[in-house]
């Protein structure tokens, strides 16, 4: 496999790919793709605050003839100020963290508003959710010259290290006691991704060196479960840090999630994960599931997923319950009774929109670092 070729394939989906998925000024929810007598007819579904955020991100690192093709005529600073008015009827606390770490990172732009109300967020005794936390931090980060975010830091940095338990994995639900309160002892592959991203983030902007060393527990825990195709697992014991149920494999986990969190944690002056980038983006060529090529140049997309054949999320609940039981516990045949052969015809706009932002921002963490040495 030639992964220079599967990178170059992915961007340019990425790139042809955003601008059918724009949708009343932002970006839809999903594209999905539905069969009908005269072939695959493709779908937009809704309209999504976090996702139109993610895309501008990612855009922003293209030439601004390419921005303007993705955004709707819009260069992404332009494309931040939409953003901002459109947060403004939001209540979404990650689509707020989001905007706010565009409006920064893109613009230079102090969401301050956004900033206040995430802030007043921390500030009540509350559960939230682990990726909303981590957005957070990053977004407060990534703003900490342009206004004043540091309580907001502190207490997205605090929450998050309380959650971590000791296997270095996170839950669903971070709590400001640290407990999960949702989904007790499962969390998710972007459970772990985002912290460490905002870890790796914390650490180079502070010097912090046990923010590194949170990001590189976790880390080392998702990469020593890779599957043997290159798999990156779906549903974590947060307590042995075993894997509770491997299925879906998300194509975004594996082209871009993992890629664009683990050069961080590299760029952040954590281990080299390369190798476990390279497997994951070989699982496009030598998935063993199915023998469909999820990169779909025709159509503009990487399709979503690869899951078992199951009435409902029989198996993720099936896993979940025995491991809570009996932690490791796995009930055989479940593979055999449900194996993994359906793929989800839907495509995402984050999920390109991440591409771009994994193999294209490459220098923003040592730009933090450069920012704490000045």
């Amino acid at each position: 496999m030639n992964v220079r070729n599967t990178i170059e394939r992915l961007l340019e989906v990425a790139r042809n790919g955003l601008p059918q998925m724009l949708s009343d000024g932002g970006f839809a929810q999903t594209l999905r793709g539905i069969q009908s007598r005269s072939g695959l007819v493709l779908q937009l579904e809704g309209t999504n605050l976090r996702y139109s955020a993610i895309v501008a991100l990612g855009a922003a690192y293209l030439d601004e003839a390419r921005q303007r093709d993705i955004l709707g005529g819009s260069t992404a600073v332009e494309f931040v100020e939409k953003l901002l008015a459109w947060a403004e009827a939001s209540s979404d606390l990650g689509a707020l963290a989001l905007t706010a770490w565009a409006a920064a990172e893109i613009a230079e732009r102090d969401a301050e508003s956004i900033f206040r109300r995430l802030e007043a967020a921390y500030m009540e005794d509350v559960s939230l959710s682990t990726v909303e936390c981590a957005w957070t931090l990053t977004a407060a980060l990534a703003a900490r010259f342009i206004g004043d975010t540091r309580a907001l830091q502190s207490m997205a940095a605090e929450r998050l290290r309380t959650a971590q338990r000791p296997s270095g994995l996170f839950p669903h639900i971070v709590s400001p006691q640290g407990g999960a309160q949702l989904r007790g002892h499962v969390g998710s592959f972007a459970d772990q991704v985002y912290p460490i991203q905002a870890l790796s983030r914390l650490a180079a902007a502070s010097g912090d060196r046990s923010a590194l060393e949170a990001a590189e527990a976790c880390a080392s825990v998702i990469c020593r479960h890779q599957g043997i195709s290159g798999q990156w697992w779906w549903h974590y014991d947060i307590r042995t840090g075993d894997v509770v149920e491997g299925y879906p494999v998300y194509s975004v986990h594996q082209h871009a999630m993992a890629p664009m969190v683990l050069f961080e944690l590299l760029e952040a002056g954590g281990m080299d994960y390369r190798s476990q980038i390279v497997r994951g983006l070989r699982w496009f060529e030598g998935r063993p599931e199915v023998n469909l090529d999820l990169i779909s140049e025709e159509h503009g997309v990487i399709w979503r997923k690869v899951g078992r054949r199951e009435p409902g999320k029989a198996v993720r609940s099936i896993s979940a319950i025995t491991t809570a039981l009996s932690p490791g516990a796995h009930i055989p045949g479940l593979d055999r009774i449900f194996p993994p052969r359906e793929v989800d015809y839907e495509c995402r706009p984050y999920e390109l929109g991440w591409i771009l932002y994994a193999w294209l921002s490459g220098g923003v963490v040592k730009d933090l670092s450069s920012f704490n040495r000045a």
